[in-house]
This record gives structure tokens, sequence and C-alpha cells, in this order.
């Protein structure tokens, strides 16, 4: 076996052997279904414990990579555009064994971060950055978290961006309101019918005028976005609410094609689209221009939890410096506390290992559902 442990790396030997597995099963050595070597072959063939070999291998469980089966081995259950990539784990504490299986005893469960490894992160943050936690954020929100989005974006949805077009915020209520602010009162803003009642209700409440856009099959029907007076879109284009429906490849071109021919500006709200069980995610309105016409939102309300009431916009770059010189007196809502947790949350990869859990729990629901229907 090829494996082999650097003992003058810094990164732990569990890491090393994580990563080089990994690259194994990206690169097609093992394949989908393929029985992987026992982690006692692997710990004498590396000269590791069979506890490292056990430690890499559940990194590799929770990312969705493999699956453990019951007095037969781990399988690789990896596919091509399966999962979301996820950033290098560069330290941390290890999880316990068998934490996936608690967690996630029956459909019914709550799809949270888990508590346990939020709250050591929490820990993590108090006991390394210290007194950092007392000083004022910077009012688009702090270069660390900046960062750790800007990466996790080009990461998985293929934005790419630099910090400095990224805003923070306390959630999608706050971030509706600061576009108003970005782009005025005196526009008509054009929203999914039906839709998410609040986006209405907060435009309204900032003296926005509304236009409802009835919805077909694959987005807003062709015919009512030609007709409309609006010079914002306020859309949904991933599983709208309460819908559920997720706009087709050619209606998000047809989005930004209307919003390029009427210099207009398009609102991404993208809210839930990390859980997608697509093999490949659609491409965003944003990556399919990100020079002038999309501001791409969204929050970790969901991807998280509920009470973390923290989301974040991506102003398009040729308009970045118009927009924020409109909201830039706007001091950071998110408290910096929960700024560092949820950027250590991400840089660390926890936050896309929670992803790939859920994502390959649901898939792997949808199809047990499909061989029980047929």
């Amino acid at each position: 076996m090829k494996y082999k442990i650097d003992k003058t790396e810094h990164s732990p030997a569990y890491l090393q052997l994580y990563r080089q597995i990994r690259e194994d099963i990206t690169r097609q050595i093992f394949r989908f279904g393929d029985k992987m070597p026992s982690k006692r072959m692997i710990a004498v063939d590396t000269g590791v414990s069979v506890i490292t070999a056990e430690h890499a291998y559940e990194l590799l469980l929770d990312e969705g990579y493999l699956e453990s089966r019951e007095r037969s081995g781990y399988y690789v259950v990896y596919r091509e555009a399966d999962v979301f990539p996820v950033a290098d784990r560069t330290g941390g504490e290890r999880r316990k064994s068998g934490s996936m299986e608690r967690r996630w005893p029956n459909a019914e469960e709550r799809e949270d971060f888990p508590f346990s490894g939020y709250a050591r992160i929490m820990r993590r943050v108090l006991s390394e950055y210290g007194e950092r936690i007392m000083v004022k954020s910077p009012n688009q929100g702090l270069p660390e978290l900046r960062c750790a989005i800007g990466d996790y974006l080009a990461r998985s949805r293929g934005i790419l961006v630099k910090p400095e077009q990224i805003v923070i915020g306390s959630g999608a209520e706050y971030l509706y309101s600061l576009i108003v602010q970005i782009l005025g009162r005196n526009v008509v803003y054009g929203l999914e019918s039906p839709s998410y009642a609040k986006i209405a209700k907060v435009y309204q409440a900032n003296g926005a005028k509304c236009e409802f856009l009835p919805l077909g099959e694959e987005g807003i029907l062709s015919g009512a976005l030609s007709r409309t007076s609006a010079g914002v879109l306020h859309v949904t284009p991933f599983n709208s609410y309460p819908t559920g429906i997720t706009a087709s490849a050619s209606k998000r071109h047809e989005y930004v094609y209307w919003a390029e021919t009427r210099n207009a500006v398009i609102v991404e709200d993208d809210f839930d689209s990390e859980f997608s069980v697509l093999t490949k995610a659609e491409d965003t309105l944003f990556s399919l221009e990100p020079e002038k016409t999309v501001i791409y939102m969204n929050t970790f309300s969901k991807s998280i939890a509920p009470s973390v009431r923290a989301g974040y916009m991506v102003l398009p770059e040729k308009r970045t410096s118009e927009f924020l010189e409109k909201i830039s007196f706007y001091s950071c809502t998110v408290p910096v506390f929960d700024q560092y947790v949820l950027a250590e949350c991400i840089s660390g990869g926890e936050f896309e290992r929670h992803i790939n859990r859920v994502r390959r729990k649901r898939r792997q629901m949808k199809s047990t559902d499909g061989k029980t229907e047929n």
C-alpha cells in the first residue's frame, strides 16, 4: 500500500492518511461500491495505530465518501459531484466513534448542526481568540468570516468573489432592508407569487412597492416577466417557498437576460440550496453574471440552526463601491463572537461536513422512497 506518514509534517497522522485515501477515492482508484482495506491492514502497512486509521475513516464517513456496514467493513459511496468539496482540516479534536449514528437515529431528527460540535468550536474561539471577541466588528463584518465565506462559495457554488464584496448581517430580513437602502424605494420590486411572505412585508415596511409575478413549473412565467414594470427582481431559484419550484437552467438565463436588457438588478435568495440532492447543483444566477446584475444572499439559519441569526450578501464586482457607499455607515449587526465561531466552523471544514452528512442522508432517503414506490 502506498500510503506514507511524514513525521516531519505538522498535521496529525490521521489527517495525512485521510487526505491520501480521499484523493484515491476522488481519482476513482477506489470506485463506488468498492470495499476499502480494513483499519488493521492500513495500520500495519503505514506503521500507525488502528485508532489512527479509524480516525481517518471517521472523517471520510462524515463527509459521505464511505459508509460503514456492520460486520462487513467500509465501502465507497462517493460518486463524482456527489458531495461538496470540503476545506482541509488543519487541527481540532476528532469526533467520537459512533457519534454519527447517535446523532441521526431516524429520518424525523432535526437537521441542525450538531450541538456538541458547535459548542466545541465556541470553546475553541473563547480560548484562542481571547479579548479579540470584545473588539468592535468592521461594518461589513469580520475579514476572517468574509474570507471563509468567499472560499466556501468558490468551493461549493462556483462563485468567485473578493472579501470586499461580502456584507455580513443578522439574517435575511435585515439584509432585505439593506437591499432597499442600496436600490431605493422608488423602484418596483418584482417577487415570485407565491413566495415567502416576509420578503414582501420587509420591502413594504421599508417603503418599497412590490409586484407579484406568478410562478410556473420552471420559475416566473415568461409573459409576466416581460410585462412587469419591476426594476428589481427578487427570486429564490432553488426550492422556492412554499411551492418547492426550482428554476430551470433556461429560466435562470432568462432572468439574467431580462435584467441585462432592462438595466435591472436581481436579488438571488439562495436559501436552503446547500441541501440539494442533485448530483450537480444548479448554476447560481450570480455565477452567470457576477459583474453588475446580481446580488447574491444566503443565511445560516437553515444550514446551521434557526437560532443563528447571521447571513451575508455578495455584491456584484463592478457595483460594489457604488452599493457600499449607500450602506457602509451601518454597523454590523452580528456579534463578533458569533462571527468568529462561524468563521472557524467554515474554515475548519465542520460546516461542509455537516452539509455532506445531510445531503447523503437525504439522497439515501430519496433512493429508499423510490425503491418503495417501485
